[in-house]
């Protein structure tokens, strides 16, 4: 396909004006690819009724001038992107002729109601412009740089033992695991598979418990349940609200104790920049959102910011109130996902109560709420624990244990395990953060879900317990969850075919690899 156009009669003289403010020699084909460029960054969509509103009396342009081999394929390439078709589509360079004819319009325009400005000035903001644009279509979920937190989160420095179990043939020894002992567990993380009814929930309430306890409360936790508690499972957690004094959130009948923006450096510019760009890229990944809306909750979240003093974070009907006056009478995708986080107050920066990184918290995500709404905060509180405790200090290891901070507890993991943009933040959580006295612990109803085609889960985790599951014949799947050999999983499979209701086998250091052993379970202790 040939791409020979010529610009309009009126553009002809445009495009020798223009090429005389750059640099003497510069050939009059560079001027139309900044126009092509300068007219898709504005926006503008060609139907094809328009299609000749342009006559075709001015400049000529063959295709191998126009674009050059070399770029040939990239020029065509922002027409596909733009209007969603293939590159060998017969209306490109009807598209490609009045993209330049009307960026010619608009920079002459431009150039017109502005003397004193330049074509470097020109060059200088609209590529900043474009850079910006970039920015938002991949965002790295590395953590940003916040200088000016001021949180501060104390660790634990003393061994970390818990009670974990009782061996079968006496019920009166007690299995106790060395929980933050570096000589034995390279990590302090922790994987628990375990069908409905196994007592995964009470094993796991019972491993929170004896952390904290055990490190006179020092070692604070979140539990995120993210289907939901009902009324009668609250009068059944309430022992264990009441022993480890956590506070229970049910959202969003109860706000999130923080601004889920607040992770960003409000003060250092280039900081918040980075920070604004992966809020965006949190909303936009959970929620589905597309690129166009992607780069107007951007702007809306920076003017927001522009409101505030630094130190000072905008809220979700702030954000949502700049939105509004961007996109007008155009409701999407976006807008219901913002207003809903808004009229719903699923988070609320109360000062009074302090960081919730130094409390014990029960996080509740009422069913009521969308799926988009639900994961997309999920998500904000996770990156917002991520980005705290790597903005911290190391924590020391004293003695051959690692001092703690933390524990990160996600319920139903496998529902994260199944999507690739929910797998990618959890992964680098869970390589980056144990260095910060940080453990993760993951629960989920089955062993195949934790080894995913791009990330095997369990082998992060070097700590796992396995209760009765429904995958318990798949004996290669058992021996990567547990990290065993093959000698060890057959000792495993064997103890497999025998589990009850309230027991597992591990792959804990101290105690029998593939044994079977009664977990304690929080109703019982």
């Amino acid at each position: 396909m040939q791409i020979n156009i010529r610009t309009s009669e009126a553009n002809q003289e445009i495009v020798r004006k223009i090429t005389s403010k750059l640099p003497v020699g510069t050939k009059e084909n560079v001027i139309a690819r900044i126009a092509l460029g300068y007219s898709l960054q504005n926006g503008k969509r060609f139907t094809v009724s328009e299609f000749n509103i342009y006559d075709s009396k001015g400049k000529e342009y063959k295709d191998h001038i126009l674009f050059d081999a070399k770029y040939r394929d990239f020029y065509i390439a922002l027409i596909c992107q733009y209007y969603g078709i293939y590159k060998t589509h017969e209306n490109i360079p009807k598209y490609i002729k009045l993209h330049i004819d009307h960026g010619l319009e608009l920079m002459d325009t431009l150039f017109e109601n502005n003397n004193n400005y330049t074509f470097l000035d020109f060059l200088i903001e609209h590529l900043d412009k474009g850079i910006s644009m970039l920015d938002t279509v991949k965002v790295s979920l590395d953590a940003v740089k916040n200088n000016n937190q001021g949180i501060e989160k104390s660790y634990f420095s003393e061994p970390i033992k818990i009670l974990i179990g009782n061996k079968l043939e006496n019920k009166n020894e007690e299995i106790e695991l060395n929980f933050n002992n570096t000589s034995l567990y390279n990590n302090n993380h922790i994987a628990v598979a375990g069908s409905s009814g196994t007592g995964k929930t009470q094993f796991a309430l019972q491993l929170l418990k004896e952390i904290s306890e055990k490190s006179n409360h020092h070692v604070n936790f979140i539990y995120l349940d993210f289907k939901g508690l009902k009324d009668d499972d609250l009068i059944e957690m309430q022992p264990f609200f009441d022993k480890t004094k956590a506070k229970f959130i049910d959202a969003p009948k109860t706000a999130f104790p923080v601004n889920p923006l607040s992770f960003i450096d409000s003060i250092n510019e280039v900081n918040k920049q980075m920070g604004i760009d992966k809020f965006v890229d949190i909303i936009c990944k959970y929620s589905n959102i597309g690129i166009k809306q992607r780069g107007k909750l951007r702007e809306a979240t920076y003017e927001a910011f522009l409101t505030k003093k630094p130190g000072e974070y905008p809220n979700f009907s702030e954000i949502n109130e700049q939105l509004l006056e961007l996109v007008g009478d155009k409701r999407d995708t976006l807008t219901e996902i913002i207003d809903e986080l808004s009229r719903y107050n699923v988070f609320e920066d109360n000062k009074k109560l302090g960081n919730f990184l130094n409390q014990n918290i029960y996080l509740s995500l009422s069913g009521d709420l969308s799926n988009s709404v639900r994961f997309t905060s999920l998500f904000l509180i996770i990156n917002y624990i991520y980005n705290v405790f790597m903005n911290m200090e190391n924590t020391p290891n004293d003695n051959g244990y690692r001092s703690m901070r933390y524990v990160l507890l996600i319920d139903e993991a496998h529902v994260i395990f199944k999507e690739k943009k929910y797998q990618e933040i959890l992964e680098k959580i869970l390589r980056e953060i144990r260095s910060k006295g940080v453990s993760v612990v993951l629960l989920s109803q089955g062993i195949e879900e934790f080894n995913q085609p791009t990330f095997d889960f369990s082998s992060n985790c070097e700590i796992s317990f396995l209760l009765n599951v429904k995958d318990k014949n798949n004996a290669k799947a058992i021996n990567k969850f547990l990290g065993f050999s093959e000698k060890d999983g057959i000792k495993a499979y064997r103890s497999l075919e025998k589990i009850q209701k309230g027991q597992s086998i591990s792959n804990i250091k101290e105690f029998p690899k593939g044994e079977l052993f009664e977990i304690k379970q929080f109703y019982n202790s």
